[in-house]
């Protein structure tokens, strides 16, 4: 695989899992130096490790909140101090939590629109700071097919996700001037360990007395209706990434690509 991201530094959030832990693997295989950040700091340092040793790249693992703004800074700080620049910053800690309307605790929603916009502005906002004083730089963000359309008993994730896509398009015009581009990808169904957990939970709530759904057979339902026929992996969504922090899109910015088989179509 080619080297073009040789000599780049990298910045991932949720990073130790699911397509966070793929986007790293892209980037590890064509040579990049990468900060990877996680609220698992077990699991992300393992992650860094096993890169390093498999790809023979740089890394450093850091255990941060992604909404509280001093590890935000110190992600940053630590990276930039390491590797001397921030490249490239993708914003991808994600959390889902799946409930009837009247069920669902205040909490919850808060909790999820926390980390999944509010973490992502953040992110967006320390990266940046970085990359306006080297007059260049890619902010990467992880909406979702829900960022286009909302879906049953999630109405706090669809918010997050569709507050990713604002927050992508007001930046992307901000810091253009920069030679910053801004951009979101929108995932559908993808091999990971949170599709394990929507399988389950919207399973449990969608069954009725006539049908139950056991381990994996919703989501086996749901990708009937992707055109391609399949769930994505991983290293689909990884391949747009690369593609978005590439010198293939420097004249791309304030988008947000659906990358789903094709389930929803713009």
């Amino acid at each position: 695989m080619s080297q073009r991201f040789s000599g780049k530094t990298i910045v991932i959030t949720g990073a130790c899992r699911g397509i966070g832990a793929g986007i790293a693997e892209r980037f590890a295989q064509e040579g990049a130096n990468l900060v990877l950040a996680s609220n698992d700091v077990e699991r992300v340092t393992f992650t860094a490790e096993q890169l390093a040793k498999e790809y023979s790249v740089d890394t450093l693992a850091l255990g941060i909140d992604v909404t509280n703004e001093d590890d935000i800074a110190k992600l940053y700080r630590e990276g930039h101090a390491r590797f001397g620049s921030i490249d490239v910053s993708v914003q991808n800690a994600g959390i889902i939590t799946i409930d009837h309307y009247d069920k669902m605790p205040r909490a919850d929603f808060d909790k999820v629109l926390q980390v999944n916009t509010t973490g992502v502005w953040l992110g967006c906002r320390e990266a940046a700071k970085y990359m306006v004083k080297q007059g260049s730089g890619r902010l990467i963000n992880t909406s979702s097919g829900q960022g286009r359309q909302g879906f049953i008993y999630t109405p706090h994730y669809a918010a997050s996700k569709m507050g990713v896509i604002g927050i992508t398009q007001s930046l992307a015009l901000e810091l253009a001037r920069h030679n910053i581009t801004v951009n979101a990808f929108c995932p559908g169904i993808i091999e990971s360990e949170m599709w394990d957990y929507n399988d389950r939970v919207w399973g449990e709530i969608l069954s009725t007395d006539e049908k139950r759904y056991g381990k994996g057979e919703l989501m086996a339902e749901w990708v009937k209706n992707i055109p391609l026929r399949r769930a994505g992996k991983p290293s689909d969504v990884a391949g747009l990434v690369a593609f978005l922090a590439s010198d293939d899109a420097a004249y791309l910015t304030g988008q947000a690509i659906n990358i789903d088989g094709g389930l929803i179509m713009s």
